[in-house]
């Protein structure tokens, strides 16, 4: 029997590749912060696929997942489709952090501690 692979799945890469190209400015931001080992000597990846869903930033180390909210996340399907979604990744074991957008520009440092406190080490 064929085991399912959970991680990076072949059917989203080129959706994947797509999201890498076309970062909003918040998440831009964020990954200049995160990419290369820069925070904490933790390795990021960006737009990674769990599941049938792509996340915006992942930590295999740590289990973690940073989601960064613009506009569209504001109304009320929106916010039951990111609810499900987020418990789905909880139910793996992953942890998942939210941001508004403009919190990453207006507030890094307080960005920067939420994310840390979710380290497990």
């Amino acid at each position: 029997m064929q085991k399912r692979r959970l991680h990076t799945k072949k059917e989203l890469q080129e959706y994947r590749r797509e999201l890498r190209r076309t970062l909003t400015p918040a998440e831009a931001f964020l990954w200049r912060q995160l990419k290369g080992r820069k925070f904490k000597g933790r390795r990021f990846t960006r737009q990674h696929s769990i599941g049938h869903y792509i996340v915006d930033f992942y930590c295999a180390s740590e289990k973690l997942i940073i989601e960064l909210d613009g506009e569209v996340h504001f109304n009320e399907k929106a916010a039951a489709y990111d609810e499900k979604r987020t418990q789905y990744l909880n139910s793996l074991g992953y942890t998942v952090v939210r941001f508004e957008n403009r919190m990453v520009f207006d507030f890094l440092p307080s960005v920067f501690m939420e994310i840390e406190a979710n380290f497990k080490a």
